[in-house]
């Protein structure tokens, strides 16, 4: 690894504190390095607030060292007035020596410009520096704006013997320490989706409880509207969307979105694109899930099995057909993650 990819990797790893924090914004990491020595960090905390590049400006004691620095960072810098100025114009007024990029940025308002204000400015850029791994750190930004939908990721939990429940009632399979895994997992994403089914049978919160977070948006799919008002998932402790195909109407934390049921998935990916919504972790139940794997419409699966417990009859597992790229095991709980081509 030379010492660019060295800083690059430091970038990445200042940027991963804040996933789940960032949504709408995308994960960025910044380091400042003068004479082989990194005399300034920082890395973008959530939407609304300094820029990784400020942050890691900030954070250098002597200023007076910037012009003869470089300067590291994740993902190329931004080149529009959002809710802060462009950091490309701030490199370029502090007149850095070298601008060391990650990865270019897709999105529309920057896509390169970034790159071009700091070029046409006489200072050095390079960019494409562990590109795989910047690109990595933002696949749900990238697939968001690329692809104009969420980053999906599927997830449920199995016997043994391939069942989600016992006898069709809600049935505990996953242990503790893997529902510790799954907690953190929701604090990661930005938004969970479950069936009218699941939220009938387990009349689930879908919050983040054993773990540090923030919840997730919560995303229902409910048809003829048959989930009672009353159920956990209309609580009051996060965001939810309704997908219905009876009204369209914005309450206080609910808002209901009316979609075509004929054209379920292309009218999903468009509304929750529409609300900005980056990354869904699909829940349940089967029939939900078997729709996305039927669809091809995957980024990610996440399959828990218990393997002693066999539970005989009850709700199958999704039928699943892929070989899993790593599978961790937590006691007697395995973990299995996909990867889709």
């Amino acid at each position: 690894m030379n010492t660019d990819e060295l800083y690059i990797k430091r970038c990445i790893e200042l940027a991963q504190k804040a996933l789940g924090k960032t949504y709408p914004n995308p994960l960025v990491g910044s380091v400042i390095v003068h004479n082989g020595e990194i005399i300034g960090e920082g890395y973008h905390h959530k939407a609304g607030e300094n820029h990784a590049e400020i942050n890691a400006i900030n954070s250098v004691k002597n200023k007076e060292l910037i012009p003869e620095s470089t300067i590291y960072v994740s993902l190329e810098p931004c080149a529009h007035y959002g809710k802060t100025p462009p950091c490309a114009l701030k490199i370029k007024e502090l007149g850095f020596k070298k601008v060391v990029i990650g990865a270019m940025d897709s999105h529309d308002k920057v896509n390169g410009k970034g790159k071009k204000i700091i070029q046409d400015a006489g200072i050095e850029a390079v960019s494409g520096i562990l590109e795989k791994e910047c690109i990595e750190l933002n696949k749900r930004f990238f697939t968001y704006h690329e692809k104009k939908r969420p980053y999906i990721i599927l997830k449920w939990a199995e016997s043994g013997d391939g069942f989600l429940d016992k006898d069709f009632k809600p049935t505990a399979i996953s242990n503790a320490l893997v529902n510790q895994f799954v907690h953190q997992l929701r604090a990661d994403e930005h938004a969970i989706l479950v069936g009218t089914q699941t939220a009938l049978n387990d009349n689930p919160g879908l919050t983040v409880r054993n773990t540090e977070g923030i919840n997730p948006v919560r995303i229902l799919i409910d048809f003829d509207l048959k989930v009672p008002a009353d159920f956990n998932i209309y609580n009051n402790e996060a965001r939810t969307l309704v997908i219905n195909s009876v009204k369209e109407i914005s309450e206080e934390h609910v808002q209901f979105i009316k979609i075509n049921k004929n054209n379920f998935l292309p009218d999903l990916m468009e509304a929750l694109y529409k609300e900005q919504i980056q990354s869904v972790i699909i829940e349940g139940g089967r029939f939900t899930l078997q729709q996305f794997i039927n669809a091809d419409l995957w980024d990610e699966a996440i399959v828990i099995k218990n393997e002693n417990l066999n539970l005989e009859n009850g709700t199958k597992a999704p039928e699943f057909r892929h070989t899993a790229t790593r599978i961790e095991n937590y006691r007697d709980n395995s973990i299995s993650f996909f990867k889709s081509k």
